[in-house]
């Protein structure tokens, strides 16, 4: 299964039309980061990013904007750890909540709180998180061999990892540059659909 987080200053062209082709890819969901958009401008992209997958019937996860999810009536919600405890009174509202998780403790606690799925990163370098070491496989195998919920790879995946990276018993991966910069989406459509 294939998670594309979005992030539109890597995007290479249009950022809705780059999200209409990764939507018609049928990925698991689309994540909608955008961490530095103020709330209203959130919204609004949001909005339009709903119309998108509604089109091709891809879910939408929001991430981190939990008043915005609720307003707009989108049922999954991505959250920090932070976020998981902070708000854990409102997890409940959602269909299915998701955590970030970057150790075995945070993802036994993550599943306490009630996370449906974890994203567990970073496996690979990636100057998303330039200079810091890598977690690596073994991170991830730990996990995916402590939680019974699915459990997604990030940071660093390309085409060429997924095979390795679904041997450690992850449910799938999440791409964020390369989705948004490659030539050509359609290097992921045989990990979607």
């Amino acid at each position: 299964m294939l998670i594309f987080v979005t992030n539109r200053k890597l995007c290479i062209n249009d950022f809705i039309s780059r999200l209409k082709q990764l939507a018609e890819l049928k990925p698991h969901a689309i994540i909608l980061r955008e961490k530095d958009l103020p709330e209203q401008e959130y919204e609004m992209l949001a909005n339009q990013v709903k119309s998108v997958c509604q089109e091709s019937k891809v879910t939408l996860i929001i991430n981190q904007k939990i008043d915005i999810a609720l307003k707009l009536n989108i049922p999954y919600i991505h959250l920090s750890m932070e976020d998981m405890r902070k708000h854990s009174e409102k997890l409940r509202l959602f269909n299915c909540v998701g955590a970030s998780v970057h150790s075995t403790a945070e993802a036994l606690e993550a599943v306490q709180l009630g996370a449906g799925y974890l994203i567990a990163g970073h496996i690979y370098a990636t100057d998303c998180k330039k200079g810091m070491t890598p977690r690596g496989l073994n991170f991830l195998r730990d996990i995916c061999s402590l939680v019974d919920v699915p459990v997604f790879a990030i940071g660093g995946i390309t085409p060429e990892r997924i095979n390795e990276v679904l041997e450690t018993g992850a449910k799938g991966v999440c791409v964020m540059s390369q989705a948004m910069s490659c030539s050509d989406p359609s290097i992921f459509s045989a990990f979607t659909g």
